[in-house]
């Protein structure tokens, strides 16, 4: 059993992830005052001042709670209500034998439906599909590689979430290769008394699917240990004929300080790259996005906003994103005017090139008064939380860094954090006035460094 700074530890990650996914008012009158008494087969055990409040939260609060311990990443999947004092809500503790492998955790805007296909990525979409349509028979494994925001995630976890609708039995895990990573390196250093050995935990996680799903292997690169461990889950996974999906930044071939032994076993299956977006599948992607906003953005305004941009989806996403704010900031309809007006600094390709992660946290710092080691710390501070969104979703729209890259440059965060920063931000941009003009005066303070 660990100790009580472990559990505060753990739920002080969830807690803050919690605050982020249940409503204000339920948040500060149901979850703010559990308290973490225990971890019993990967359940993080909360009592509760009264019966009434645990049966809320059950009730109300159950889903968004669960998320919350999934994507705070601690290594639990759910979590148990306890009441000192009551007959219903005690602890009955059950076997660990009986341990489930966390859920999966799955964006599902990112579908096949949503995924826009050109003649840059027909190929690698075709594979992706006939995967998911017969996972294990078809192109196992199956090995995506591309670009920064090309839709590499998307595609898999487009999978991922195709097969768990197909076939709702069959065991899906979702993972990234920092997570994995990391938990490898839990299960060699760290042990829970009284339970199975943290290594078997470890490996029955991830043998024990039916479909495993790995993105961004690039960050393997010297790590032999972690690469031993993943050549023996490839072995017994492919051995059953378990369906495995990898996917990385560049060829297998091109990953030099990856193991031979594993990059032949890449190779056995079939290899598949996404190329940069033409001029016309970067427009169907905005059209596309525009919608999703509930925005109509006429053609030659789409066409413009492609003409000399990278080829990354997310830097496309963001000057349109631009181009809508100052649509409603003037409230002028949208036009070709209006566009080059409001990109005329983001699209001076000369400035971009000037863009580092410390210009855009210098001047995120400059623009909400804070410090760089307030912007880059824990504190929870709401102030401080939405200038960390703002300038991670920055770096993410500026700069073509690797989202592990870019969670570095924020203090050490990790990858699941930064997608979540960007989203959020993406998100609040659409209907909220104030972190658009934020994220567009800060955008500008950086260009004109």
């Amino acid at each position: 059993m660990a100790e009580k700074a472990q559990f505060e530890f753990l739920w002080d990650k969830i807690r803050d992830r919690a605050e982020q996914l249940i409503k204000p008012i339920a948040f500060e009158t149901f979850i703010k005052s559990l308290v973490p008494v225990d971890v019993v087969n990967k359940k993080i055990v909360l009592q509760a001042n009264t019966e009434l409040a645990a049966k809320q939260i059950y009730k109300s609060h159950a889903d968004k709670l669960r998320e919350a311990i999934v994507s705070s990443e601690v290594g639990l999947s759910d979590f148990v209500i306890i009441v000192e004092g009551s007959e219903e809500y005690t602890l009955r503790e059950e076997s660990d034998a009986l341990e489930e492998a966390d859920p999966v955790v799955l964006d599902k805007r990112y579908t096949f439906d949503s995924f826009v296909v050109g003649s840059s990525n027909k190929f690698v979409y075709a594979a992706a599909k006939s995967v998911a349509e017969a996972p294990g028979e078809n192109f196992n494994p199956l090995y995506i590689y591309g670009g920064t925001g090309l839709g590499k995630t998307h595609l898999m976890q487009a999978i991922a979430n195709e097969i768990i609708a197909r076939r709702p039995t069959m065991k899906v895990l979702y993972t990234t290769s920092e997570k994995f990573l990391n938990e490898y390196v839990d299960s060699l250093y760290t042990k829970k008394s009284g339970a199975r050995d943290n290594e078997a935990r470890f490996r029955n996680r991830y043998r024990n699917v039916d479909v495993l799903l790995i993105d961004d292997i690039q960050f393997w690169a010297g790590k032999y240990g972690v690469q031993e461990a993943f050549f023996h889950t490839f072995n017994e996974l492919s051995s059953q004929h378990k369906q495995i999906v990898i996917s990385s930044d560049c060829p297998a071939k091109e990953l030099s300080t990856l193991e031979e032994r594993l990059r032949t076993r890449f190779e056995g299956g079939l290899i598949a790259d996404i190329q940069p977006p033409d001029p016309e599948t970067k427009i169907a992607i905005l059209k596309r996005k525009a919608l999703e906003k509930k925005y109509v953005v006429p053609d030659e305004v789409l066409a413009f906003l492609v003409k000399d941009s990278d080829n990354n989806v997310r830097t496309l996403e963001g000057r349109l994103n631009t181009v809508i704010f100052a649509s409603k900031l003037h409230e002028e309809p949208i036009s070709l005017s209006l566009a080059a007006t409001a990109l005329q600094e983001s699209i001076n390709t000369g400035d971009q090139e000037t863009v580092t992660p410390e210009a855009i946290v210098r001047s995120t710092c400059s623009y909400y008064s804070v410090s760089k080691e307030d912007l880059l710390g824990k504190n929870k501070r709401q102030e401080l939380v939405r200038a960390r969104q703002v300038c991670t979703y920055l770096m993410c729209e500026m700069l073509t860094l690797p989202l592990v890259t870019i969670g570095k440059e924020m203090g050490g965060r990790d990858h699941t954090t930064v997608i979540y920063s960007r989203d959020k931000i993406a998100e609040l941009m659409r209907v909220n006035d104030r972190v658009a003009k934020d994220v567009n005066d800060i955008k500008s303070i950086v260009l004109k460094q």
